[in-house]
């Protein structure tokens, strides 16, 4: 058996928020393996975890969290989560609604006046669903500048911006613009910074004790992996770029282990309320993306199937949920690619046939 299994299957015992007994399904491991075989061995890796019933069923790391160093994976690996950062904002505006500090159909401007006129419409409701009307930050960044923006140098690039891509409400346009100004939003009506909010609201009170949001300088992240590009044949570490600083729209770190207590608290009321996770998960707005018929707050709709990815420079992620059947699928890796989007389905369906 290799080694990073048998460090998986010890780790297991120590899981305190979740037991293991009576798991319900046999973790099909051979098949598993032979799927993630691009991620084994001495390159940049992945760690998977399969939870049914809230019991991890399958929970495994694959090769390097540190190829400088030969450190592995594993299910205690912190990965940056790029865009699966968002449903942890709109987690902390939804708090904020249920605290009465923020209402859903409040106008954006009322805690970012430096918007530009052309924004006054917006509402926060319109940017947890993608339907601002906000221009792309990145496309106002100047490609010349290598400095680090952070989410109050997107509400500046934005300010100077008189313009909108649409009216807002008119229609769905994925806005990392607008889940920056829904960090912004949330530090000012809870008077402390984005990153001690999530802390002290959310990480702590699930017991996710690693997670973060995490800037270079600041902070630090324990059994971190660095993200790493393919450039000619070999693995380059491309962990950190220009927008890797804004916490709103992708800047949290995490493991499998902290995600699995994450997902246990999105079927009750241990953080949010039953109407907050209404919310979270109806479909909000329809969208012309593939396999996304509808877009909640902070989550893609399919069908029975609530699901985001997250992609930046050295980072491609998945999470999956079919909370019919209580089963989710986590694949993290620190690899520019492939896509794990069409693997994380794989292994899901490995469950969902025994499950019919």
């Amino acid at each position: 058996m290799r080694a990073a299994a048998l460090l998986c299957i010890a780790a297991l015992a120590v899981l305190p928020s979740i037991t293991l007994a009576a798991a319900p399904l046999a973790p099909p491991d051979a098949g598993i393996d032979g799927l993630m075989q691009a991620y084994d061995g001495q390159v940049p890796g992945a760690a998977v975890l399969v939870l049914h019933d809230g019991q991890p069923v399958f929970r495994r790391g694959y090769g390097l969290a540190v190829v400088e160093d030969g450190s592995a994976v594993t299910p205690a690996s912190n990965f940056r989560l790029a865009s699966v950062s968002k449903q942890f904002t709109a987690a902390a505006a939804l708090l904020l609604v249920e605290d009465g500090r923020l209402a859903l159909d409040q106008p954006a401007r009322r805690w970012l006046p430096e918007l530009p006129p052309a924004a006054a419409a917006i509402t926060l409701r319109q940017l947890l669903s993608h339907t601002s009307g906000l221009l792309d930050y990145e496309d106002l960044m100047d490609p010349a500048d290598t400095r680090q923006v952070h989410d109050a140098d997107v509400l500046a690039l934005l300010a100077r911006e008189d313009r909108l891509a649409f009216a807002p409400g008119t229609q769905y346009r994925y806005s990392n613009s607008g889940y920056a100004l829904l960090a912004l939003i949330v530090a000012r009506a809870a008077g402390t910074d984005f990153a001690s909010f999530l802390q002290q609201r959310i990480f702590r009170p699930l017991g996710m004790a690693h997670t973060v949001a995490h800037q270079d300088g600041v902070d630090v992240v324990a059994q971190r992996a660095y993200g790493y590009s393919e450039v000619s044949g070999h693995w380059q570490r491309t962990d950190q770029s220009t927008t890797s600083a804004v916490l709103g729209d992708g800047g949290i770190y995490a493991s499998l282990d902290d995600l699995a207590r994450w997902d246990a608290a999105l079927y009750d009321d241990r953080l949010l309320s039953a109407a907050s996770r209404k919310a979270m998960f109806s479909p909000a707005t329809a969208t012309t993306e593939a396999d996304v018929p509808h877009y909640g707050f902070g989550w893609r709709l399919n069908g029975r199937m609530q699901w985001h990815s997250g992609e930046s420079i050295g980072f491609r992620n998945v999470i999956l949920r079919y909370p019919d059947k209580h089963l989710t699928v986590i694949v993290l890796s620190n690899r520019n690619a492939p896509e794990p989007y069409p693997l994380a389905l794989k292994i899901a369906q490995r469950w969902l046939d025994t499950l019919q």
